[in-house]
């Protein structure tokens, strides 16, 4: 048994493992080739998140859902990149927009160079991403257009609010489904695209990567909230700080204003819709939100959604590769605690 790519994936097939291994060795030279530039500054700042680190989530997912095909195909790598590039992009547009100072362990894009460099960095690597894509066919070209669409949709909701009378859980799990699992979906999409599988295993695997990407982000909000370390590579209690409402907010909220609602919640509801910058307001916030059942249905949320992915496997061949995206799902939920 060997552990590689996020969350100490374990895969039991050691020509899987070389697959694995193989390609995202690939994707990491194609990022590095895709972020240089002729201006040196450019450079240092498109590669500054790309030598960060981070999970390379998206293109794990492109390498094991083109094991249902040829995973030797040339457009597999090359979407794996376009996929994380876009991803990357976002990053550096979220960092602006949530002022936030620290992202995958070090200073922040904005933090670092100012809000207009970050900006233009993630519209850089925008235009590296639909240069690589041009490549790939028009049909993945609209495939990665419409993800774009509904990710900058999402964003849009998130900024918007829900509307009267939308229930605002329903809504923000709406947002997420665009903002974040439309882009996972994509890079399970292209894998088995790329990779010339049947098309009801695409379906499927974009379906699967859709759910997944929900629960990932899911798992993301409450790290953010249970979290005492840096596991989600960003400063724990950034979210609240910053006012945005995750599920864990959403669900307390709920609580609060509900018949069952107790003097307690609504206390920790009005305390979290007040100003955080205050660092001692912040962590009496985050301390009271860690110990509420809140925080726990979060989980089951994300668990559900997992547990959704999975299902959505059922019907492909069984296989090591298959496995493995299950055991995507497993990790995933673990990430939540």
């Amino acid at each position: 048994m060997t552990v590689v790519g996020p969350f100490g994936l374990s895969v039991r097939d050691q020509a899987l493992e070389a697959d694995v291994q193989a390609g995202l060795a690939a994707v990491e030279e194609g990022l590095l080739e895709a972020t240089k530039s002729d201006v040196p500054f450019i450079t240092e700042s498109a590669q500054h998140l790309v030598r960060a680190g981070g999970k390379r989530f998206r293109p794990l997912l492109v390498t094991l859902a083109a094991q249902f095909g040829d995973p030797y195909s040339p457009g597999v790598v090359p979407s794996a990149v376009v996929v994380e590039l876009t991803h990357l992009a976002t990053l550096y547009h979220d960092d602006v927009m949530d002022e936030a100072d620290v992202r995958r362990g070090v200073a922040s894009a904005n933090a670092r160079w100012g809000n207009s460099v970050a900006v233009l960095t993630g519209d850089f690597l925008f235009a590296r991403a639909s240069h690589i894509l041009a490549d790939l066919g028009p049909e993945a070209v609209r495939i990665q257009a419409q993800a774009f669409e509904r990710l900058v949709t999402g964003q849009i909701l998130e900024t918007a609010g829900p509307r009267d009378g939308r229930d605002p859980i329903d809504h923000y799990l709406d947002v997420l489904a665009g903002k974040t699992g439309s882009l996972v979906a994509v890079a399970c999409r292209f894998g088995a695209m790329m990779s010339g599988a049947d098309e009801s295993a695409v379906n499927i695997l974009t379906q699967y990567g859709e759910r997944l990407g929900t629960a990932f982000q899911l798992a993301d909000d409450v790290l953010d909230i249970a979290s005492d370390s840096h596991e989600s590579g960003k400063t724990p209690g950034t979210d609240l700080r910053e006012g945005i409402p995750t599920l864990p907010v959403l669900h307390l909220r709920a609580r609060a204003e509900s018949d069952a609602g107790t003097p307690e919640d609504r206390a920790l509801s009005e305390l979290l819709a007040g100003d955080l910058t205050d660092d001692a307001r912040h962590a009496e916030a985050l301390a009271g939100l860690r110990a509420h059942p809140a925080l726990e249905e979060a989980r089951r949320d994300t668990v559900r959604y997992a547990q959704e992915a999975r299902a959505m496997l059922a019907p492909l061949r069984s296989c090591t590769a298959k496995s493995a995206l299950e055991g995507l799902c497993d990790a995933v939920v673990h990430r939540a605690g």
